[in-house]
């Protein structure tokens, strides 16, 4: 029996060991860089520290006086529809002002920076570059630059590090999603992401910010990481968050992915696709007051239950394509460019070009970036 409780024991202890930790959680070596300033948050939902505290709240229990919040996408509470703009506020709770950055400005502007010390970065992504938040942290660098304030990004996992995967931008299609060189999937968290965007002067005129990253401890490239919190209303679980890049691509055609269901990013359909075994009716709900195709019953595939994909998967894209009644139709060109990153891909899909051919396309991009970025990873 003792024999088999020092076990347990021991087995509990390497359990709790390998923990990851985000950077968030990681206090100790954030906390006395804090002491005596005045701090702004960049921060959401996604700000939590073991599964249950606020950063903001951890930071109020700290006596760390923050100045004001700032919201990005989806507003502080993460409610807000995508692409909603989102109006400044007080935080109830606290009682903390809080500066939406999805509204009228997009970037702190002076004013908004007045006293504050330093400002610390905490949200959570997923890897890829449609992903708002990585255009808010540019931002956030850029405003930190021109006003001589110090940052500090508290690094999270990122829940597809393991894929680099998918044409890289065209920066003739650079948009507020996607403002880097990188690819769709880049494989990176928002740490590295910040000290690469420094590094390689990607900020207006080549200038750089104070920049500290906080990383997550116990975390490598081979481990999977299950978000606690979902980082915007339309990602419900770890499939959506899996399969957000390769069904996103619609965004740019007339199909829908599930926004106004229960399975958003995980079933994809519209009318024009041919009747098939499965088809779902979009109608409001949390993450989308007016979803595409409001009460019309749509054609197309579940995916909620199939294995985790390790790639930008685009065969459900092809095949939308060429079973669409109407080819015409079926890409929104500006939309799909900016997505996509280029003209490229759209033109492939028409032309018939096979799904290998198109990815041998992105190969030589993908080789580049991969050596661009080797020298920013902190991770394993």
């Amino acid at each position: 029996m003792k024999k088999l409780l020092a076990i347990c024991v021991l087995i509990s202890t390497v359990s709790f060991a390998q923990k990851i930790k985000t950077g968030a959680e990681n206090y100790t070596a954030y906390l006395p860089l804090l002491k005596g300033k005045n701090i702004g948050v960049v921060t959401n939902q996604t700000g939590i520290i073991d599964d249950k505290t606020h950063l903001v709240d951890f930071l109020v229990q700290k006596n760390i006086k923050i100045k004001t919040i700032f919201a990005p996408e989806h507003g502080f509470r993460g409610t807000a529809d995508a692409g909603e703009k989102v109006s400044d506020e007080i935080d109830a709770k606290t009682g903390l002002s809080i500066a939406s950055l999805y509204g009228k400005n997009n970037k702190p502007t002076p004013e908004q920076l007045k006293n504050i010390d330093i400002m610390v970065f905490d949200l959570q992504d997923v890897g890829t570059r449609l992903y708002t938040y990585v255009s808010t942290m540019h931002r956030i660098m850029e405003a930190c630059a021109e006003n001589n304030i110090p940052l500090i990004v508290l690094d999270r996992p990122n829940p597809n590090i393991a894929i680099v995967d998918g044409p890289v931008l065209d920066m003739a299609f650079q948009s507020g999603i996607g403002m880097h060189p990188t690819p769709l999937l880049h494989g990176m968290t928002l740490g590295e992401e910040a000290k690469m965007i420094n590094g390689e002067k990607w900020l207006k005129n080549g200038i750089q910010c104070k920049l500290t990253v906080i990383p997550c401890l116990n975390y490598d490239r081979k481990m999977t990481y299950s978000l606690p919190v979902r980082p915007s209303p339309n990602l419900p679980n770890d499939q959506s968050v899996n399969l957000y890049v390769s069904l996103c691509l619609f965004e740019g055609t007339n199909v829908s992915m599930g926004r106004g269901t229960e399975k958003q990013f995980q079933i994809y359909g519209s009318p024009f696709l041919p009747e098939s075994d499965f088809a779902f009716t979009p109608k409001p709900n949390f993450g989308d007051k007016d979803p595409l195709y409001n009460g019309v019953e749509c054609n197309g595939e579940d995916l909620s239950a199939i294995p985790k994909i390790n790639k930008l998967e685009i065969k459900w894209l092809i095949k939308a394509y060429q079973t669409t009644s109407d080819k015409s139709k079926f890409f929104d060109k500006r939309k799909f460019s900016i997505r996509a990153g280029n003209e490229k891909l759209q033109q492939q899909i028409e032309a018939g070009i096979s799904e290998q051919e198109i990815r041998n396309s992105w190969q030589d991009g993908l080789k580049k970036f991969k050596e661009m970025r080797a020298k920013y990873l902190i991770y394993r």
